[in-house]
């Protein structure tokens, strides 16, 4: 990940990045929530923005939702949680 993606991204599930991390198994549905939830509100803003919008020349390209940058690390935060594993960076 880009290290301003994955800054971001970490925020978003209530992490840092560090030089190194670990997001534990029994934090992962809450990580995966917060996650999910903050994907649901930028899809939402996306959808008044574009009603405010007509113009295609001013949507902004559907490359830069968050829901597209994000699903890498929220399905390896899902198949962790079905594993009981937990996220390790830095090691």
């Amino acid at each position: 990940m880009l290290r301003d993606l994955a800054q971001y991204l970490l925020g978003l599930t209530g992490k840092r990045l560090g030089e190194r991390g670990v997001i534990s198994h029994d934090e992962l549905p809450h990580a995966i929530d917060r996650l999910e939830a903050a994907i649901t509100e930028d899809a939402t803003a996306q959808a008044g923005t574009e009603a405010l919008h007509c113009s295609t020349s001013n949507q902004r390209d559907p490359r830069n939702r968050l829901s597209q940058r994000a699903w890498p690390f929220l399905d390896m935060m899902r198949e962790a949680r079905k594993s009981d594993a937990d996220i390790i960076w830095g090691l």
